[in-house]
């Protein structure tokens, strides 16, 4: 027997971007509603990700703006980093959000279980708890279980010498030297982080270009931004070994001996999949990923999975679009099949200095696709705001289809180009085409022109450029 409190219309399993999301838009439907979390509310990303390294990141930004304040007039001297301090602000900023995500889930009625939680069959779910193990029925399970960090054949982290991101954000003293493996997201921006924070960075990156995910051109002026500030990049190379010993870390790399205070593994993530009771439902793809339809459903009867663990692009903000179109649609509230190519709009944020951001196609998939692709980058050297805020670093470049006007994608690298990628996203949910993004007015001083002048450039009629 079951009793009402062990019966709800939906489970989620795991509370992060896309489970917290999830449950919370199930309770405001009228739905009764479970999450269950074996960490803390919010994630991975809210406490050992996204939230805690952009607050390191910000004081990194402050210390270089500091560093540079005299060419505006404004001499500080020597600047002295406090980084414990700076790391306590980290872990209060997650912790504020968190708090604010127990607060939200208990205004929705959400039950939140802190436990383990495994599929036992269909619509059961058991939570191994501290004190008892809760068997749980429900109409709908979600799972967003999200991902763990992948390591490289043979070479382990061990929390001291070789670094996983939850180590880097852990520690309180910044390392004389660093070896970041992998030129992703993650380890751009902690290679960034450091060497701002005073450390010799070492980034190795396997492919053939730095920050392989973007546009040649983004990655280009990011990987020259880095070499500037002393960061040593190196492409096209493999890690042969780490031996860590009681001095630092020895990096194999090619027949090279590179060593360092600490090595960064950032090599990717690889889904959790595994110990939630899925053998036996047939889900899951060879590498671990749970397939779906595009809400999020699996082909086993009441079962769904979104975020991380549902692939890529593995996004925070892709795991919580996909936790509102999975729940609106197990509802009822909304089955409107999402857009063909949603995964190619969501927006790719990289939160270095200087940052980097794209969304859409990139120039050569446009082509494949059939497309012909014009684009033409506006500097921001070139904008009135950016050279008076001293942040004159990076472009903006919309890609536009010579024949039909539509917008097919964009890159921006500078300040805030992480802010700027939403007007294109807007624009494509909102259907607009070249010609209707250039009927926007925009804000004069500001970095958003440099977006706009690229589209009147993509369409031939620069206004404030050649």
């Amino acid at each position: 027997m079951h009793s009402e409190n062990d019966s709800f219309d939906v489970i989620v399993i795991g509370a992060g971007p896309g489970g917290y999301v999830a449950a919370g838009r199930a309770a405001q439907l009228g739905l009764r509603t479970a999450v269950i979390e074996r960490a803390e509310l919010g994630g991975i990303c809210l406490n050992w990700g996204c939230i805690p390294t952009k607050a390191l990141l910000h004081g990194a930004e402050v210390a270089r703006t500091l560093r540079t304040s005299a060419q505006v007039g404004v001499a500080v001297g020597e600047v002295d980093i406090d980084y414990s301090a700076l790391v306590a602000h980290s872990r209060q900023t997650s912790q504020t959000l968190t708090s604010g995500i127990a607060g939200l889930m208990n205004a929705r009625g959400v039950t939140v279980l802190a436990g383990t939680a495994t599929v036992a069959g269909k619509g059961q779910v058991d939570v191994e708890m501290e004190s008892e193990t809760r068997h749980l029925r429900a109409t709908h399970v979600v799972i967003a279980t999200g991902a763990s960090p992948r390591s490289l054949p043979g070479i382990e982290p061990d929390g001291d010498r070789i670094w996983t991101y939850r180590d880097a954000l852990a520690t309180t003293e910044i390392p004389s030297s660093l070896v970041v493996v992998g030129s992703g997201a993650i380890g751009s921006e902690f290679a960034s982080l450091f060497a701002d924070m005073g450390s010799d960075v070492t980034l190795l990156e396997a492919a053939d270009d730095f920050l392989p995910a973007e546009e040649k051109a983004a990655s280009s002026q990011v990987q020259k931004a880095f070499e500037a500030k002393g960061i040593d990049v190196r492409t096209g190379v493999t890690v042969n070994g780490v031996n860590a010993h009681a001095d630092g870390v020895d990096v194999e790399v090619d027949g090279e001996t590179i060593t360092a205070e600490r090595v960064l593994l950032a090599v990717g993530v690889q889904p959790n999949s595994a110990g939630l009771g899925l053998e036996e439902f047939d889900v899951c793809d060879e590498r671990g990923f749970i397939r779906t339809d595009a809400f999020g459903k699996t082909e086993a009867w009441g079962l769904y999975a979104i975020g991380d663990v549902a692939g890529g692009p593995m996004l925070a903000h892709k795991a919580s679009h996909e936790a509102l179109v999975c729940i609106n649609a197990l509802a009822g509230f909304d089955r409107t099949p999402p857009a063909k190519d949603w995964r190619a709009w969501v927006p790719r944020c990289t939160y270095t200095y200087p940052e980097v951001a794209s969304i859409g196609l990139s120039a050569q998939q446009a082509t494949e696709q059939g497309y012909s692709p014009v684009a033409r980058p506006i500097r921001f050297a070139e904008n009135g705001r950016a050279l008076g805020t001293t942040e004159t670093d990076g472009f903006a470049q919309v890609l536009v289809d010579e024949a039909s006007g539509e917008i097919l994608g964009g890159s921006i690298v500078g300040h805030d180009a992480t802010e700027l990628i939403s007007l294109l996203s807007v624009a494509h949910a909102t259907g607009a085409d070249a010609e209707e993004f250039t009927h926007a007015i925009i804000p004069h001083p500001s970095l958003a022109e440099s977006v706009h002048e690229s589209v009147l450039s993509a369409l031939g009629r620069p206004v404030n450029s050649m």
